[in-house]
């Protein structure tokens, strides 16, 4: 099986049990530090629900994440500009962005946009600063053409998803597998989203752990782990 990211051969890795039902395969690329499952064919009954019930973390997620995005636009990026949440759910994140007082809009075709209606992003929409897009990278079958959708908006995109160690964890002992609702497929080390950052002429910042940019523009990145250490503070309260 070829890696969905470099294209390298990949490696067997590791057996699991999904939706405690199907037994499947893990691969990993030695190339770029990719992790992926087998073709996911459970996807369909993954899905029954676009965001599954497992994840009780959501509110307080979108919280987190719009004090993050708050501080490193305001210190990153023109806060004047428009803004698009991709695979961006409900909408709440959206909502939440533009009470603080950010011209945010939303994009997902596959949820009901129930807390952002009359902001939808439309391909009408020019220069937007920067695409953001949180708990979504796992998800995605084919990485490499979701990110290419974004880079068809922005070429800035802000995303998180937690990223594997350099030796891929048990499945058993690392909770991001998502075993239990079988939607996350596809699992990121700092090496793979230094190839992908290479491979569209972009730079990375990262905190090494869950919060990421592509960017067109150089970040230093003891400035952006920085920013996101003091995102907690909450200064989306003085933007």
């Amino acid at each position: 099986m070829n890696c969905k990211v470099c294209g390298q051969d990949n490696n067997f890795f590791i057996n699991a049990k999904i939706l405690n039902k199907y037994d499947i395969e893990y691969f990993h690329c030695d190339n770029c530090g990719f992790l992926q499952t087998e073709e996911p064919y459970w996807l369909d009954e993954a899905y029954n629900e676009s965001i599954n019930v497992s994840d009780t973390g959501i509110l307080r997620r979108n919280f987190y994440l719009s004090k993050t995005v708050s501080t490193l636009i305001y210190f990153l990026f023109s806060r004047t500009e428009k803004f698009v949440d991709y695979a961006g759910g409900y909408g709440v994140f959206t909502r939440l962005m533009r009470d603080i007082g950010f011209d945010f809009f939303w994009h997902d075709p596959y949820t009901e946009n129930l807390m952002a209606r009359g902001f939808a992003y439309s391909d009408k929409k020019d220069n937007i600063e920067l695409v953001t897009s949180f708990e979504s990278f796992e998800h995605f079958d084919n990485p490499l053409n979701e990110i290419e959708k974004m880079l068809e908006i922005s070429k800035n995109i802000l995303f998180s998803t937690y990223l594997i160690p350099n030796e891929p964890p048990n499945p058993k002992s690392w909770w991001y597998y998502g075993l239990e609702h079988g939607q996350h497929i596809s699992f990121y080390s700092v090496k793979t989203l230094r190839f992908i950052a290479k491979k569209y002429g972009l730079y990375l910042a990262t905190n090494n752990l869950n919060i990421h940019l592509f960017t067109e523009k150089p970040i230093n990145p003891y400035l952006f782990k920085l920013l996101v250490k003091l995102s907690r503070f909450g200064l989306a309260n003085y933007v």
